[in-house]
């Protein structure tokens, strides 16, 4: 199967979906996809209806001649769609019984069935309307929840990131025509020297973006899933108030006791448009209990895999240092700096939840931080396990040719180049991806 030109084995089902979302509400919208769009039309509006034309029409029960609603009514003829097959929109009343009844009226006919979740995007992939990448990209969108994410949802959507890759591949399609005919036609003998030079040019400029790509990865990465900020110190000193007062709700139970919090307290947050969880711990000190034990496990565990550590010290208490070797980012922070006893040194950055002070320099400081961690505009950003995996292995394939000089045999030379525009082309799904379609398509919504 090529994802990109399409499948032989044509789909025979028209699906149908509810398309927008559930519950009560003022319009809903049913769509469908295939070849029985058309008896669809003829059995339950009756009237024509000009293709891509909105057109107010009553609904009819093709079981009972009832009439069901009065809608805009939508067709799209193949293939100037959205699938590439006929496709129908009914955009119902909300009523919950309105739209049971259309439902119950398609599930009847003949050669209709339920759409299966992203089914309409995987026949759309099918018939070539958007590619691999696109797709994933039309997913994230749907599941965007802060700016940066829509933004970088709606450029690969668009086709940012297939844009790069096919540029790269187009460029290491022209090298390995170039060794391809020197294979075929050239005479016995070495490589001729500029060939080589003209081959590994091309290498290098394209390793050069695909290595830039892969150094911006945990950039879109982190606008996908988020950037992972934890809260750490001693008992008491005011992490669960922080994590409250970061989130505008008591997500976690404050209390003068020590040892509180034993378990990991998670909250999500919008910073700079970035989504970011924020994880209130249990306080570090010698486990009093086996369940506290257990709880400072999970801390050292979360933090070690973090962004970001923000280390809090009380500053009516006996400064404790963060645990050694902890190799991520650390902050150092001075809580409850309104008390009259602080001792600390006033090279932390202090602040108070009870006065709020710095707190506002505190939020600022994590925005920038966020934002300098985006990926720069004018890379491909990679956002999935399987666009950084690709591109490593077009990479990795793409440096043996850099680094094997101007004296590589020229089968060699072929057999990765053929290897590094493989891979390229799995970023995209020009070749078999099978394998991963059912994964993606999965994760779509119904009706999508």
């Amino acid at each position: 199967m090529n994802a990109k030109g399409g499948d032989s084995r044509a789909p025979v089902d028209t699906i149908y979906a509810v398309a927008s979302g559930g519950g009560k509400a003022a319009i809903c919208v049913i769509r469908l996809s295939g070849p029985r769009c058309a008896d669809v039309l003829a059995r339950m509006i009756r009237q024509p209806v000009v293709p891509r034309e909105a057109a107010l029409r009553r609904i009819w029960a093709p079981s009972t001649g009832a009439l069901l609603d009065q809608a805009l009514v939508l067709h799209f003829e193949a293939p100037a769609s959205f699938t590439g097959e006929d496709g129908v929109e009914l955009h119902l009343h909300g009523g919950r019984g309105v739209v049971a009844a259309v439902l119950r009226e398609l599930d009847a006919m003949p050669g209709l069935r339920p759409a299966a979740p992203g089914e309409f995007t995987r026949r759309a992939l099918m018939a070539g309307k958007l590619d691999l990448a696109q797709a994933e990209g039309l997913a994230d969108l749907i599941d965007s929840e802060t700016e940066q994410q829509r933004a970088q949802a709606v450029k690969q959507f668009s086709g940012g990131l297939t844009g790069h890759v096919a540029l790269w591949r187009e460029r290491l399609l022209e090298a390995l025509a170039l060794t391809t005919a020197e294979i075929d036609f050239g005479e016995e003998g070495d490589v001729p020297p500029d060939l080589t030079r003209m081959i590994r040019a091309r290498c290098v400029e394209v390793l050069g973006y695909i290595d830039a790509a892969l150094a911006q990865q945990k950039g879109a990465a982190r606008v996908r899933e988020g950037v992972s900020i934890v809260l750490s110190g001693p008992p008491n000193a005011g992490k669960s108030s922080l994590l409250n007062a970061m989130a505008g709700r008591e997500a976690a139970i404050v209390s003068e006791h020590a040892g509180t919090t034993r378990d990991l307290i998670e909250v999500a947050l919008d910073i700079a448009g970035v989504p970011v969880w924020l994880v209130d711990t249990a306080g570090l000190r010698a486990a009093e209990t086996s369940v506290e034990a257990e709880g400072i496990a999970r801390a050292k565990a979360r933090a070690a895999q973090a962004d970001l550590v923000l280390w809090l010290n009380a500053a009516n208490e006996i400064r404790v240092e963060p645990p050694p070797k902890l190799s991520v980012d650390l902050w150092h922070l001075t809580t409850k700096a309104d008390l009259a006893s602080a001792t600390h040194a006033t090279d932390q950055a202090a602040l108070s939840v009870r006065t709020g002070a710095g707190m506002e320099a505190l939020m600022t400081r994590l925005a920038d931080y966020v934002r300098e961690r985006l990926p720069q505009d004018g890379v491909a950003q990679l956002t999935r396990q399987r666009h950084v995996k690709a591109c490593e292995r077009s990479s990795l394939a793409l440096r043996r040719i850099v680094d094997g000089g101007p004296g590589i045999a020229l089968d060699l030379l072929a057999a990765d180049l053929q290897e590094a525009t493989r891979a390229l082309a799995e970023v995209i799904g020009l070749i078999d991806v099978e394998q991963v379609l059912d994964d993606i398509f999965s994760r779509f919504c119904i009706g999508k």
